[in-house]
C-alpha cells in the first residue's frame, strides 16, 4: 500500500482528502505543523509527501528546503497563494508539482498518480550505456554521479535525469516537449517552467560562468542542447 505524508493543519483540508485517499487505497498519515511533518517525512519515509505552504512551527518554503537536503521523495505543494512568484519558488526548493486552493478530489488524484508513475518508471532498469563522458563531465548511470574534472557534482534526482538525457543526446538539440516526457512523464499536468528552474540549478552547478554556459546551451524557441566542444 502505497504511504501517503500529509503536512496541513486546517482540518477542513486535510479531512475530506484523508477519506478520499484511502478510499483510493492509499496509506495517510497526517502531520499538523512543519516541525512534525519534516520529523515524520525523515523518519518514516513515505512514497510521497503533500506539503501545505501555510503552516504553523515552520513554513513548507523550509520543510521542502530541508527535506531536499536528505530525500528524493516526491512532493506536491498545496498553496492558497496565487501569486505566480510563490509557485516557481515552490519548485525552486525542490516541490515537483503543485496544487492551488481549491482544488477537487480529482484533480489531486490525478496528480499524485502522475507524481508516483513517474517516480516508478524512474526506478527500472536502464539498458543505456552506464557512463558518460564528454567535456570533462563524466556521468555514471550506475551509481547515479556526476564528476566534472574529477570533482564531484551534487546533483538532484530530476537534475540528474536531465543531464543524463542531455549527455546521451551531446551535440544534438532536445526539444523541451522531449525533455518533459522523458525527464516528466508524458502526463506532467504541472508548471512548465519547471525546466527552465531546473536548467538554472544545473548551470549553476555545473557551469563556470552560469550567465555564460559553456556545456548548456539554450536554442531559442526549441529545447536545449549539450555542447560537444
Amino acid at each position: 500500500m502505497t504511504r501517503i505524508l500529509m503536512i496541513e493543519d486546517d482540518p477542513l483540508i486535510f479531512g475530506p482528502v484523508k477519506r478520499a485517499l484511502e478510499q483510493a487505497g492509499y496509506s495517510v498519515t497526517i502531520a499538523k505543523d512543519g516541525a512534525s511533518g519534516l520529523a515524520s517525512a525523515l523518519d518514516s519515509e513515505p512514497e510521497l509527501v503533500i506539503l501545505d505552504i501555510l503552516l504553523p512551527e515552520m513554513d513548507g518554503w523550509e520543510v521542502c528546503k530541508t527535506l531536499r537536503q536528505h530525500s528524493t521523495v516526491p512532493v506536491l505543494m498545496l498553496t492558497a497563494l496565487g501569486d505566480e512568484v510563490d509557485r516557481i519558488l515552490g519548485l525552486e526548493l525542490g516541490a515537483d508539482d503543485y496544487l492551488t486552493k481549491p482544488f477537487s478530489s480529482r484533480e489531486l488524484m490525478a496528480r499524485l498518480k502522475a507524481l508516483l508513475r513517474r517516480v516508478e518508471m524512474d526506478m527500472q532498469p536502464s539498458t543505456r550505456s552506464k557512463q558518460i563522458t564528454t567535456q570533462g563531465v563524466a556521468l555514471n548511470l550506475d551509481n547515479r554521479t556526476v564528476q566534472k574534472n574529477g570533482k564531484p557534482l551534487d546533483l538532484r534526482y530530476k537534475e540528474f535525469e536531465l543531464l543524463s538525457l542531455l549527455m546521451l543526446k551531446a551535440g544534438q538539440v532536445v526539444t523541451r516537449a522531449e525533455i518533459f516526457d522523458v525527464v516528466w512523464g508524458t502526463d506532467w499536468l504541472g508548471d512548465m517552467r519547471t525546466l527552465d528552474v531546473h536548467i538554472r540549478w544545473l548551470r549553476e552547478k555545473l557551469e563556470d560562468d552560469p550567465g555564460d554556459p559553456q556545456y548548456i546551451q539554450t536554442v531559442r524557441g526549441v529545447g536545449y542542447r549539450f555542447a560537444t566542444g
